[in-house]
């Protein structure tokens, strides 16, 4: 039986046709410096690594299933997005496109030292 992170998680908009994006950096943003989300050392790099072998992308950690705010979809990160070019994005924007969707309001991984922030952006 294959563990949770063997199972594809779905970005697709059935209502669209098209793919679940990011319109902008959720709020633990993890390629903004600072290390937002508290990850391990090496962590953020083994992610895109394996995104990267597998010509694939990164999902926001803040839409994932079981972590994200009711009524929030998985989503492609817009870092990821904005910062590689993989065979599947590149397929999906030929074939289907994005639909570029909000950020979650809150964030499970906010905290005090890293209030959220409504814009989405941190300076």
């Amino acid at each position: 039986m294959p563990d949770d992170e063997d199972v594809p998680i779905s970005v697709a908009d059935t209502a669209t046709g098209r793919t679940r994006r990011l319109a902008r950096q959720c709020q633990t943003y993890v390629f903004k410096p600072g290390n937002l989300m508290h990850l391990e050392p090496g962590r953020l790099k083994d992610l895109v690594a394996q995104a990267l072998a597998a010509q694939s992308y990164v999902v926001c950690h803040e839409t994932l299933p079981g972590v994200a705010p009711d009524g929030v979809a998985p989503a492609v990160c817009r870092g990821f997005a904005d910062a590689y070019s993989t065979n599947a994005l590149r397929i999906i924007e030929r074939l289907w496109g994005f639909v570029d969707v909000d950020p979650p309001q809150t964030s499970p991984f906010a905290c005090a030292a890293h209030p959220p922030d409504p814009t989405g952006t941190r300076v």
